[in-house]
């Protein structure tokens, strides 16, 4: 008896002998039955339904849909900002524990030396971006109010001249002063009544607009702002929220299609920090370029043209054209040879940048032809305006990258070529899957083997 209570003491000791139901249990092992594979179906049905019936009902209420994406996306937008910035100065910190985390770790823990790491290019990268918004800003608002100042004064008697042009061409009785006389007429006509019936009474219309715009402006910049502290706490945390989105990939997809999201993730990186960076890198030179040509030949506004262009051309293959022809305009207004000059300069150096150092920085990071870029940059404009243009052409150099890839597996179950210069004029594909060229012939390879 003694002995049977000693053995019941060790089974409740060991966990092995604990009841089956004390630790999780395994299910699932034999697969769905012939009921739930029927409920999966129906189920499967009634949810094709419901999102039919769903995107219908989207389309009709598509204003009230987009009105609260765009609220959710205003509330957001301190989160984004944040994403935004960490993801520009992230380049920064992880140079920084390049350099220093090996070093410190010959003094302190692995640990420690990687949060000491951390913290240097965190506090590096906020200092350089405080330095890049200072530097920008002294350079362009003292240059904005001078040209603003000066094109005040020299108006007036630019004006006169003008005036003077038109009464002269009016004293003549050519077919020429004839045409100006009644241009004039005309525009000074349209100019009294655009004066009477639109702008005048819409004054209150303007000035509420413009209150409301600069209140837009100052909840941009606290959203900014609030938006450096949220990049500060993604920067020391990115290795951690990193796995965090892994693990989760990989918990709520399958194996192979996780697989698939991470490697889009991490090329979709690659396009994205080669193009931004590098364009970042590519404006910034031009700018320096402009500010030593025009200052070299003597144009007037040099600071504030040297900027435009700079900021306008990390817009791709527009943004060059966006920044010289308000630059021009504000030239030929000061004299109009030296506009003149500087539109030639401008078509100079975008060639250089074109040919030479957009290359050299770039190479081909995104991968697309000429009309896809253009195309890219007129589909992101149109529809999210000066940010899409920017983000139209890495964003359309993804989905590229993944319609090729898909592409490129599809040929390759066919066994089929997938270089574009084999599908010419001439060739085909016959009914036996063998494909026909000029000089190439690919034959399926289980054939081969029938044979």
């Amino acid at each position: 008896m003694e002995n049977d209570e000693k053995l019941q003491e060790r089974k409740s000791d060991d966990p092995a002998s604990a009841p089956y139901y004390v630790k999780r249990p395994q299910f699932g092992k034999e697969g769905p039955s012939k009921l739930r594979q029927e409920f999966s179906r129906g189920m499967t049905m009634f949810l094709v339904i419901m999102a039919c019936v769903v995107l219908y009902f989207a389309l009709l209420r598509l204003d009230s849909i987009t009105n609260a994406v765009s609220m959710v996306i205003d509330v957001l937008k301190p989160i984004l900002y944040g994403m935004v910035i960490a993801y520009l100065l992230n380049p920064i910190v992880n140079q920084v524990d390049r350099i220093l985390v090996p070093r410190l770790e010959k003094y302190m823990q692995k640990n420690r030396a990687k949060k000491c790491s951390r913290g240097i290019g965190v506090i590096l990268s906020l200092v350089f971006l405080f330095a890049l918004i200072t530097a920008l800003c002294n350079m362009l608002i003292p240059e904005l109010v001078k040209s603003i100042r000066d094109l005040i004064i020299t108006l007036p008697g630019q004006l006169n001249n003008v005036v003077d042009w038109f009464n002269h061409l009016q004293a003549s009785d050519t077919a020429m002063g004839i045409l100006m006389r009644n241009a004039l007429e005309e525009g000074t006509t349209t100019l009294q009544n655009w004066l009477r019936t639109d702008l005048m009474p819409q004054v209150n219309t303007i000035m509420s607009n413009l209150t409301v715009g600069v209140l837009n402006i100052l909840n941009e910049v606290l959203n900014f702002l609030i938006g450096l502290i949220v990049s500060v706490y993604l920067l020391f945390s990115k290795e951690q929220y990193s796995a965090q989105c892994k693990k989760m990939t990989y918990a709520f997809l399958k194996t192979n299609h996780a697989n698939m999201l991470l490697h889009l993730t991490k090329k979709s990186n690659e396009i994205f920090g080669g193009f931004i960076i590098g364009k970042i890198i590519d404006s910034a030179i031009i700018g320096v370029l402009c500010f030593i040509g025009l200052s070299l030949i003597k144009m007037p506004y040099t600071l504030l043209v040297s900027v435009i262009v700079g900021v306008t051309n990390v817009i791709p293959f527009f943004g060059p054209y966006i920044g010289a022809i308000p630059s021009a305009f504000l030239i030929l207004l000061s004299d109009p040879k030296k506009g003149l000059y500087f539109i030639i300069f401008i078509l100079v150096l975008q060639q250089i940048d074109g040919n030479v150092i957009g290359p050299k920085i770039l190479g081909n990071s995104t991968g697309l032809s000429p009309f896809w870029v253009v195309f890219s940059i007129l589909i992101g404009g149109g529809m999210f305006g000066f940010v899409g243009m920017i983000m139209g052409v890495p964003t359309f150099a993804v989905i590229y990258y993944i319609i090729s890839m898909i592409t490129s597996q599809r040929l390759e179950r066919k066994n089929l070529p997938l270089t574009t210069v084999h599908y010419g004029v001439k060739s085909y594909v016959n009914e036996k899957g063998e494909f026909i060229s000029d000089d190439i012939t690919i034959v399926d390879e289980d054939e081969k083997n029938n044979e």
